[in-house]
């Protein structure tokens, strides 16, 4: 090596550094300000004012699966608290409390994550088969939801569960109605 490659005086010591940032010459504001309107591929999703089955899906199992849990947990935190015996330290309570609600909140949230995969499922079919999008919809996949659920358990069971499935979602359905036409948002 000669003594100019170290020489900080030399030509190539002047040479100057890669900025991969140099000729990226947009206005900050240009990065923030996003399209409010939702983007979609085809004319036809645009027209569409309802979410698809895959996004039906996740919304009511993810939705049904965090109402299960936090129930579970809360049900799950009194039975922590009735089984409290005079002897316990403040540890071992804490402990009851933390495995009793865990576990029950686990249990509560499977439990309601299934129903409502099965009504997504079941609602997402039936407005296919029918080619509509109204309340009947949501009320036949209620009623099968219930059905299908309690199926195991027999006919009587399953024929009660789909009444009380189709009857909560009916419920459901006008209460939503009736909010969104008397209560000012």
């Amino acid at each position: 090596m000669s003594p100019s490659d170290h020489d900080p005086n030399s030509d190539s010591s002047k040479a100057r550094l890669y900025n991969p940032y140099q000729d990226l010459q947009v206005p900050m504001r240009n990065l923030y300000q996003l399209p409010t309107s939702p983007e979609f591929l085809f004319v036809e999703e645009a027209k569409r004012q309802r979410r698809s089955w895959g996004e039906n899906l996740t919304f009511y199992t993810g939705c049904s699966y965090l109402a299960g849990a936090v129930g579970g947990g809360a049900a799950g935190l009194f039975s922590g608290v009735r089984s409290f015996e005079s002897g316990d330290t403040t540890k071992l309570r804490i402990n009851r409390v933390l495995n009793s609600s865990g576990h029950t909140g686990r249990a509560w949230g499977n439990r309601l994550g299934v129903i409502g995969l099965i009504y997504a499922g079941m609602e997402s079919g039936i407005q296919a088969v029918r080619d509509t999008d109204d309340v009947w919809n949501s009320v036949a996949a209620g009623l099968g939801t219930g059905a299908i659920y309690r199926a195991a358990r027999g006919v009587r069971s399953a024929a009660v569960a789909g009444a009380i499935g189709g009857v909560l979602v009916g419920v459901a359905v006008t209460a939503k109605q009736a909010a969104k036409r008397y209560v000012p948002i």
